[in-house]
């Protein structure tokens, strides 16, 4: 497990949410939201999502699906127009315990 490259997947789901989430609202599912179509294409390199807000380069879920699948993992949204996104990612479970390598 790579703590430094998961920290990034962590600081980009977090930085997306406050981006997309209207002022004063709860930072939770509360967003525009995401036409099905555009949900495929969300973690393409460079993809921006038509009427996004300004700013960025389309790459932070890129490189999120990236660091998730080298460690094991998926990554994934659920969403609908109007009703806000929830962006998700799973990892898989260590089976020993002990010190992790940094």
């Amino acid at each position: 497990m790579d703590p430094e490259r998961l920290g990034l997947v962590l600081g980009n789901q977090v930085g997306n949410r406050v981006k997309h989430t209207p002022t004063g609202a709860e930072v939770r599912d509360t967003g525009e939201g995401i036409a099905p179509v555009q949900q495929a294409r969300s973690f393409e390199k460079f993809y921006r999502a038509p009427g996004a807000p300004a700013g960025g380069a389309g790459l932070g879920l890129s490189i999120a699906k990236d660091i998730v699948q080298a460690h094991g993992g998926d990554i994934g949204v659920t969403s609908a127009p109007g009703q806000g996104c929830t962006f998700w990612f799973t990892l898989p479970r260590r089976e020993e315990a002990g010190p992790v390598d940094s």
